[in-house]
């Protein structure tokens, strides 16, 4: 008999429930005694939410001050049920007979925080967010463990309060980065050529006729009369010159051939360090400033400033855990006085720039190739006399090539770190370990630095150390 008793009370819980009339679909209502002649407490009511209002008297009247912020309806002429419409403060009037007044209670109205406390919960779980109601919007403190998931939970309070949320909450864990961008660059050139000049110079007749021939360097006839004088053109940049020379009756002849090959290797290394807090941006600028005259309207110049050397900005932003995002921009650009101009009188310089600007995600102490540039370069240049260069074998000496290749390979490199604060005798620095000499250390001995070593501090205790013998890692 229990049994089916049992089942009959589920089956109508069950009933209740689909037709919405269980406990699951019941409105959230509170109820509140107003006594005559006493005073009343607040009365808090939630956002789209009803609380009900019992009187101990029979009431005859009710107003609401403000209508757009809760809405009132009696059930009996003891009991009122309170709606909430829109968050605010208002004051709601319980008369009784002959318009005697019973009491007037303060309604709250505030942001239903309960569901979003619930979908908090859902979304985030584990952190420690509270959230309290204040006037009409929401308040969130408590420590998160990342940015990114603070980013949630603010953009979900916004759904249920618009422009009304207070933020107090912070991140936990370490939010300084480290940025360590290196630049490695290297610049290699090959240039040869090799050319042949002949030369011929004579007169006949008694000096009433006179010849000069030259091809390639000697074509010119200063070039001419020193090669034939014995001596080589003064204009010849070659790196290796000889020169042939003959008389034939009145006629000197003259044989130059020019060598020149030169080879060129430029590295360039910078490793800028910055550090910064998370979402906050930090700039970098190690080189100077360099002037540039600017023409205005009114016929004057003005003086702009450009910088130049190796320039770093980057906003770091620590997503969750070890993870981070940065925002950078990293350039190296120097002076570049070959590519120059000159008007009015000024000569300015022009600048040799490489730069880049990204946005990448990773770990504490991974690294990034961000940028690479692989550059080459090649020209090949054949001039000759026309004809006479065609000649086989002797056409050598109507003709010049050159030859000249660049190559130049950038790579940059980033790798942040999250660092926190240390104590600052910890840290040593790079002139810790030089002192400036004493007058006999300086003009008797000669030395530009001496030779005490620092006593305390990181720098004082490296200083001791003894390297002479077998240190560091060994692998079999």
């Amino acid at each position: 008999m229990s049994i089916r008793h049992t089942l009959r009370a589920g089956l109508a819980g069950l009933a209740l429930s689909l037709a919405g009339l269980g406990p699951t679909a019941e409105a959230h209502a509170e109820a509140l005694q107003v006594r005559a002649g006493a005073p009343s407490r607040a009365l808090q009511v939630p956002m789209n939410r009803a609380v009900v209002v019992e009187s101990d008297v029979p009431f005859t009247e009710l107003s609401i001050a403000n209508p757009g912020i809760a809405d009132i309806s009696s059930l009996t002429d003891r009991t009122i049920y309170v709606l909430g419409k829109a968050p605010g403060r208002t004051t709601l009037t319980v008369l009784g007979e002959n318009g005697r007044l019973i009491t007037n209670v303060e309604v709250h109205v505030t942001p239903d925080i309960a569901e979003f406390k619930e979908r908090l919960e859902q979304i985030l779980p584990g952190e420690p967010i509270e959230v309290r109601t204040a006037n009409d919007g929401i308040v969130m403190s408590g420590v998160v463990s990342s940015i990114g998931k603070l980013d949630r939970a603010l953009e979900l309070a916004q759904r249920y309060a618009p422009d009304r949320v207070s933020n107090l909450m912070s991140v936990g864990g370490t939010q300084q980065v480290m940025l360590k961008v290196r630049f490695s660059e290297m610049q290699r050139s090959v240039s040869k050529s090799l050319s042949a000049s002949l030369g011929a110079r004579g007169t006949a007749f008694g000096d009433n006729l006179g010849l000069a021939v030259g091809t390639n360097t000697l074509g010119n006839s200063t070039a001419l009369g020193s090669a034939l004088g014995g001596s080589l053109p003064s204009s010849s940049s070659a790196n290796a010159s000889t020169l042939f020379g003959f008389n034939a009756g009145g006629v000197e002849v003259g044989l130059l051939l020019e060598a020149l090959e030169s080879r060129g290797v430029v590295r360039t290394l910078a490793e800028p360090n910055l550090t910064a807090l998370s979402g906050q941006e930090a700039s970098f600028l190690a080189g100077g400033e360099y002037p540039v005259p600017v023409s205005q309207e009114n016929g004057t110049a003005t003086i702009e400033y450009k910088p130049f050397g190796v320039e770093l900005t980057f906003v770091p932003r620590v997503v969750e855990g070890d993870l981070i995002n940065l925002e950078l921009k990293a350039s190296v650009s120097s002076i570049d006085p070959s590519n120059g101009f000159t008007a009015d009188g000024f000569t300015i310089d022009a600048f040799r720039r490489r730069e880049t600007a990204t946005t990448v995600e990773m770990r504490d102490g991974e690294s990034f190739a961000i940028a690479g540039l692989l550059s080459d370069d090649f020209q090949d240049l054949n001039g000759q006399v026309p004809w006479l260069g065609d000649i086989p074998v002797l056409g050598a000496l109507f003709r010049s090539a050159e030859y000249t290749r660049q190559q130049s390979e950038l790579v940059i490199i980033i790798t942040p770190h999250l660092v926190t604060p240390t104590r600052g005798e910890t840290l040593a620095m790079p002139t810790d370990r030089v002192r400036p000499p004493s007058e006999r250390e300086l003009f008797l001995f000669g030395r530009v630095s001496a030779d005490r070593a620092p006593q305390s501090g990181t720098a004082g205790e490296i200083a001791r150390q003894d390297f002479s013998g077998s240190y560091g890692y060994v692998l079999d």
